[in-house]
């Protein structure tokens, strides 16, 4: 699926090595801010356990993970919409969902750009660089519709009624998510792909010792941030770039223990991620690979088919489905077959999250 998600927050707030820790692709990292000159592009595997739960019964040859794509963006800066230092805002509009690093962590090594460590001011910073980039292409789209109406297009009124509730909404400190307005209201916003309209999460980036419970700076932070009903993640980056160093696998679950995690919090951030973005999995598996794929939640049989080729949506004919836990449960094929779990669906059937599928077509 070409659905991208973008690592934004302000300059040494740990974009860069959280990015390193995920992505099949490394970046540079730095010690000194505004030092990124181009946004980062990777590939990254999603977690999942199920993958490996659905192979020990089949024993394939192979097991595919499913991917996301993550997009580290420079470092944001006070003021910096109206500058050259926030020419990465262009990249912003290019992701469907925004990861926003908050630094919750002091380092000598790395001051701060504004002085002091104060995560919801930091916040409050980059959400008004969003918003005032979002406020000009409202202003301009303003001036069009405008335009149209002088040339008796009726339509263009409600529109217009629209853009300055959304102008009024940005001028006043909001983002352009929580403004209250109707599906069919927001399609006029729709090829503006403005920047404080995508969803977005929050992850705390606190020293090692606060990877489990947070510190100061991050429990305030959540409190900040109650009423907009974002998920907050709070790891270490500095750790989690160490674990994700470590080549043997015993070595990981042994740093893991010491810290008191039960897995890498990257691996969190990633499904996080893959859910902010609206997507779900589902399975294939055979001898040669058992194989997770990717789509957006509410697709039907057919245009999942459509996902793995476009020949098995063009000829689907239908799908035969398990449901992850009744293989699991039963163990084989066979033996949701004969239970009953292996079940026969038409072109109308939703797929579920973790579904085992298995297209029948003819093209």
């Amino acid at each position: 699926m070409p659905l991208k998600c973008g690592i934004i927050g302000l300059s040494g707030s740990g974009k860069t090595t959280l990015f390193n820790c995920i992505s099949t692709n490394r970046a540079e990292t730095h010690q000194a801010a505004f030092s990124g000159t181009k946004s980062n592009l990777g590939t990254v595997n999603v977690p999942d356990d199920r993958l490996y739960a659905i192979d020990t019964l089949i024993r394939s040859a192979k097991i595919v993970p499913t991917t996301i794509e993550m997009v580290d963006i420079p470092g944001l800066s006070k003021g910096g919409s109206h500058t050259e230092g926030n020419k990465f805002l262009a990249d912003i509009r290019n992701v469907d969902a925004l990861i926003h690093v908050i630094r919750c962590f002091t380092d000598p090594l790395l001051p701060h750009v504004e002085g002091s460590v104060d995560p919801v001011r930091d916040k409050e910073i980059v959400d008004l660089e969003l918003q005032i980039k979002d406020l000009e292409s409202v202003e301009k789209k303003i001036a069009r519709t405008e335009k149209l109406i002088k040339a008796g297009d009726k339509e263009a009124k409600h529109a217009l009624d629209i853009l300055h509730h959304i102008k009024n909404h940005l001028e006043n400190f909001q983002p352009v998510r929580s403004v209250d307005i109707t599906a069919d209201e927001r399609k006029i916003l729709d090829d503006m792909f403005l920047l404080s309209d995508k969803p977005v999460m929050y992850v705390c980036n606190v020293e090692d010792g606060a990877a489990v419970s947070g510190n100061d700076y991050s429990l305030r932070f959540s409190q900040s941030i109650a009423g907009e009903k974002a998920l907050v993640l709070t790891l270490a980056g500095k750790m989690e770039s160490e674990i994700a160093e470590l080549e043997s696998p015993e070595d990981r679950v042994a740093f893991l223990a010491d810290a008191g995690l039960q897995e890498p919090g990257v691996n969190r951030l990633v499904r996080a991620a893959f859910d902010l973005l609206d997507l779900q999995c589902f399975f294939t598996a055979g001898p040669k690979e058992v194989r997770a794929w990717t789509i957006r939640k509410g697709m039907t049989a057919p245009q999942a088919a459509g996902v793995i080729h476009s020949d098995l949506e063009r000829g689907f004919i239908r799908a035969e489905v398990m449901k992850y836990d009744d293989f699991i449960r039963l163990k084989s094929e066979h033996a949701c077959k004969e239970n009953g779990k292996l079940f026969v669906e038409g072109k109308n059937y939703i797929v579920g999250d973790g579904d085992i599928l298995h297209i029948r077509f003819n093209v």
